[in-house]
């Protein structure tokens, strides 16, 4: 697992793949965190808060995760490296969970840059440090279980596509679907008493309670529950390609 896992990272790495999806996800974050007009603008905003900044980022990885995550399968099955996998002293488990971190990995650092746009609310801040560091923090901690979340739904669509571009296509639907689509659904209020209870089976939910600076261990035991979930399907349909 450890080998698929610096296997992967080299891979990303080595090609400036990585470099090139951590740079245009902080180029999109500060152009509508500090210039476009819209309603994520900070200084548009007038306080001294990231949470423009955790709402705008779930938009952003739903279409970065499925674009680092669509080769990790489907390329393997498209170039016949896949049955060449099969036969080595690995298990299939390992290779999801070792293709799973290394995607991971790279979605935290997507985040790391923005460590630069805390320090700058927190700098203009009046006073200086007039932030809300619980509900930042928070939101952080939420967003590496949403990043982990999207990685594994990236890694179940690349098992179920034959190549690349379907890979990422249906990555994109499935992430849009699990953190916005359940959510538009549950607020038509067509179940009565059993809107609320869809509503939880979204990302949404579970992350605005981080964003506020709770941190519950239902919300973690859900997002881990939905890793787990999509890793074992990518499981069951990669050992049926054997």
């Amino acid at each position: 697992m450890i080998a698929i896992f610096k296997k992967e990272l080299w891979t990303y790495f080595g090609n400036w793949s990585a470099w090139f999806i951590i740079g245009a996800f902080s180029l999109i974050a500060s152009l509508f965190l500090f210039f476009f007009e819209n309603d994520s603008n900070i200084f548009d905003i007038g306080s001294a808060s990231l949470q423009s900044y955790f709402t705008l980022v779930p938009w952003l990885l739903m279409f970065i995760m499925p674009a680092v995550s669509m080769k990790t399968l489907a390329e393997e099955q498209q170039s016949g490296t896949l049955s060449w996998l099969f036969s080595q002293p690995i298990k299939i488990a390992e290779i999801i969970i070792g293709k799973f971190l290394a995607v991971w990995v790279v979605g935290i650092l997507c985040l790391l840059p923005s460590l630069i746009y805390l320090y700058t609310v927190y700098v203009l801040g009046v006073p200086e440090g007039n932030i809300d560091l619980g509900a930042t923090f928070g939101s952080y901690f939420g967003l590496l279980f949403v990043t982990a979340a999207f990685s594994a739904v990236g890694i179940l669509a690349s098992s179920l596509s034959q190549n690349q571009i379907m890979a990422y296509l249906l990555g994109v639907f499935m992430s849009f679907f699990l953190y916005f689509g359940i959510e538009q659904l549950a607020s038509y209020k067509l179940l009565g008493g059993l809107d609320y209870a869809l509503s939880t089976l979204g990302f949404y939910q579970h992350f605005l309670a981080f964003s506020r600076g709770l941190i519950d261990t239902r919300d973690l035991f859900y997002f881990l529950l939905v890793i787990g979930i999509c890793l074992f399907l990518a499981k069951v349909f990669v050992e049926k390609k054997k």
